[in-house]
């Protein structure tokens, strides 16, 4: 049972994987920056919840659908995981809206140019 919550946010990674590479969103596009991107956002976040944890201000809920397994005090495993998912899914929405606004940019050129 202790694995469910990790489960859910690999399927979930997993699922942005999958529409990255249907759409050309982010890795399939500039792989470079969307390593470096990830690798940014990930490191921020986890600094920022080390901060926080420091200050007492964040806690670890106890709960049977977590390993258990911690990085530090109050951070746990699945912690870096969900900060992942958030930032691939920052990034696939920000590359859709790019992708909308490029073929909306072809569109009014053809139309110009006809």
């Amino acid at each position: 049972m202790g694995l469910i919550y990790l489960g859910a946010l690999l399927f979930s990674l997993s699922g942005m994987v999958v529409l990255d590479r249907r759409f050309g969103l982010t890795f399939w596009r500039d792989a470079r920056k969307a390593t470096w991107t990830m690798i940014l956002g990930i490191t921020f976040f986890l600094v920022w919840d080390l901060f926080g944890i420091a200050l007492g201000i964040f806690f670890r809920g106890v709960t049977d659908l977590m390993t258990g397994i911690l990085l530090a005090p109050e951070l746990p495993l699945e912690e870096v995981f969900f900060l992942a998912l958030l930032c691939y899914t920052t990034l696939n929405v920000l590359g859709a809206v790019a992708a909308l606004d490029r073929k909306r940019d072809q569109k009014r050129d053809r139309e110009v140019a006809a």
